[in-house]
């Protein structure tokens, strides 16, 4: 019984220690003069890459795991409808601006001579169509012709005489050019044309998927063959520069930690490593504890969420690895931002 008895308070002591290590972990702990440590993970951003178009995959170009760089063609859906409508479409423009080109040129010089020479038989007929008329009214005094005879030469010699003004208006017309309005409605319809071919163009190019920025495929969740709709991503790409270390800091702290302020992270998996960060969002809002925490101390407290940034273009920093931060509470801020770890 004694070895029992013994035994029950030391296990009681082994818990409590555990629960003491665990509340010295989780919570906020200071650090070296003028610094504060929080603990966090790393943390990156994704976005699902989806086609802004309708037709069945035909390729994808890279593996889960490929580093790409932005603007790196990923994947291609089938282009033959596609191409063929851009083909139509030049066409049409093709079309549209020589008929706009007829227009702008004008008469052709032979046209203008076929019409002047017309315009001449034309007043050649009417002449010879008047005189005859006029004859016949001089042989209808004598008796020597008819009145029927008179009124049909009136009839042929008034309809010769309109075929004159007839000619002359088609040279005039020749002369003068096309109308202005024409010309106008020829330059919409050549505009029409080409937009319908630049919109063509834009739905061939969205058959092709490329990268919107440097990062990792994470996941290839379609395959050649499968039909593809703006709804569905194709492949999800992680951007894992820059990183961040989501962490809590309580409501204590809060006024001595400020955004841009120079912070430290190091990791399990690098030892005695040190990347360069800073605080770069603090949240508006206050929270509880996330449940993750089981502490019961910790429950109850109010904190606030914070990321402190650092550029990653080893890759070595990577989604869910757990990190201890060092922020210099006495730096004004580097100024630095996301942007400069592109550069």
């Amino acid at each position: 019984m004694k070895p029992k008895k013994i035994l029950l308070p030391m296990v009681l002591v082994a818990v409590a220690a555990a629960a003491a290590i665990g509340w010295f972990r989780l919570r906020p702990a200071a650090g070296p003069m003028g610094s504060l440590r929080l603990y966090g993970n790393v943390e990156i951003r994704e976005a699902q890459l989806a086609f802004n178009a309708s037709e069945h995959l035909e390729r994808i170009l890279v593996e889960e795991g490929d580093r790409v760089k932005k603007g790196q063609l990923l994947a291609v859906l089938h282009q033959g409808i596609y191409k063929a409508r851009v083909a139509e479409a030049k066409a049409r423009v093709a079309a549209r601006q020589q008929v706009l080109q007829k227009l702008l040129a004008g008469s052709r010089p032979e046209e203008i001579a076929k019409a002047e020479a017309e315009v001449k038989a034309a007043r050649a007929r009417a002449k010879a169509a008047r005189d005859t008329w006029q004859r016949l009214q001089r042989l209808v005094r004598r008796k020597l012709a008819s009145p029927e005879e008179v009124e049909t030469a009136h009839s042929n010699a008034d309809a010769a005489q309109a075929q004159v003004g007839a000619a002359e208006a088609t040279l005039k017309l020749l002369r003068a050019g096309p109308r202005k309005e024409e010309i106008a409605a020829a330059r919409a319809e050549l505009e029409a044309a080409r937009a319908a071919l630049e919109l063509a163009r834009q739905n061939l190019a969205e058959t092709e998927l490329h990268a919107p920025a440097d990062g990792i495929v994470r996941t290839r969740i379609l395959e050649p063959g499968d039909m593809v709709t703006p709804s569905k991503p194709a492949l999800t790409l992680a951007f894992s520069n820059p990183v961040w270390v989501r962490a809590w800091l309580p409501e204590s702290l809060l006024g001595r930690v400020k955004p841009g302020m120079t912070a430290t992270i190091t990791t399990d998996s690098y030892p005695g490593k040190r990347y360069r960060g800073w605080v770069g969002y603090i949240s508006p809002t206050a929270e509880f504890t996330p449940k993750n925490v089981e502490t019961p101390e910790l429950r109850t407290r109010l904190v606030y969420q914070v990321r402190i940034f650092s550029c990653n273009p080893r890759d070595e920093l990577r989604l869910g690895m757990p990190a201890t931060v060092e922020i210099d509470l006495q730096a004004e801020g580097g100024g630095k931002t996301v942007r400069d770890c592109a550069r």
